[in-house]
């Protein structure tokens, strides 16, 4: 974020690293597209995250796409939540499975971020998917169980937006039941790279990654920004028409530096800030 040398009498060089840079901004997406820009649970660095104010506000701020995360209440409404409990964004103890949808909205998940946000609810999906304008997309994080897909794909449906719907998930047997059941729908893998990832699925390499996804058919990958194997995963994945996306990256530095690496698209808190980062050099 900080610390970055300038060249103010230096015309020349400012040119070479303009061009250099939007050279990768297309060598990252492919098909000649600039990378993308996802805002991580709408534009969280401003407003409340996986709030209708956060989503818009991404919009506003010219991300490409919104991710969101979903859980299930005990009537069955899909509600934009991070967690499974929701005292961290509303101050109430509670856990969403257990809760009906009126009672879960009667809780204030703004007033943390902000008097100006107090009174904000936990939307359900059906309004986030309301805001998606055309041309946009949707990222949909599933944090439940796969029980949740039938109402799922019944919910994006019913809102005319399917073709703007991206699935993302870190378990991987809700990641394979997603796809299976909606395979026009692009799904990726989210990995942390962690030692407990690594020991249950067997990844040694970045290509027992690439044979996870293609086993089950997904669009490609969606790692953690400074894990192991960036540059190698974007390129094993575009070479077979796949992408990888990358999260939460909120430093020009990093994200200049992963557009080099031939990412394809980075989630953040700060959309607006993160594209000016890349454009500026």
């Amino acid at each position: 974020m900080g610390g970055e040398v300038t060249w103010p009498k230096r015309r020349s060089y400012r040119c070479w690293a303009v061009l250099r840079v939007a050279a990768a901004l297309v060598l990252a997406a492919g098909h000649g597209q600039a990378v993308e820009i996802v805002a991580h649970r709408g534009a969280s660095h401003d407003a409340p995250e996986n709030t209708l104010p956060a989503v818009r506000l991404g919009w506003e701020q010219g991300a490409d796409a919104v991710e969101i995360d979903i859980h299930q209440t005990r009537d069955g409404r899909i509600v934009a939540i991070h967690d499974s409990g929701t005292e961290r964004v509303t101050g109430r103890p509670g856990e969403v499975a257990e809760m009906d949808f009126a009672e879960l909205r009667q809780l204030d998940a703004g007033a943390w971020k902000g008097e100006r946000f107090r009174g904000t609810r936990v939307p359900d999906l059906s309004e986030v998917l309301a805001t998606v304008p055309p041309g946009k997309r949707l990222v949909v994080e599933i944090k439940c169980s796969s029980a949740v897909l039938e109402e799922l794909e019944r919910v994006v449906d019913q809102s005319g937006k399917r073709g703007q719907v991206m699935l993302i998930a870190f378990d991987w047997e809700t990641i394979q039941s997603a796809k299976r059941r909606m395979p026009d729908l692009p799904a990726y893998w989210l990995y942390g790279f962690s030692s407990g990832e690594a020991d249950r699925y067997s990844v040694n390499r970045p290509e027992d990654l690439l044979v996870r996804v293609r086993s089950a058919g997904l669009d490609g990958l969606d790692v953690r920004h400074n894990g192991p194997w960036v540059a190698e995963l974007a390129a094993l994945l575009r070479a077979e028409g796949k992408q990888l996306y990358v999260y939460t990256v909120n430093s020009g530095d990093q994200a200049r530096q992963l557009v080099e690496q031939g990412v394809h698209g980075l989630t953040t808190d700060r959309p607006a800030f993160l594209r000016n980062a890349i454009a500026a050099h």
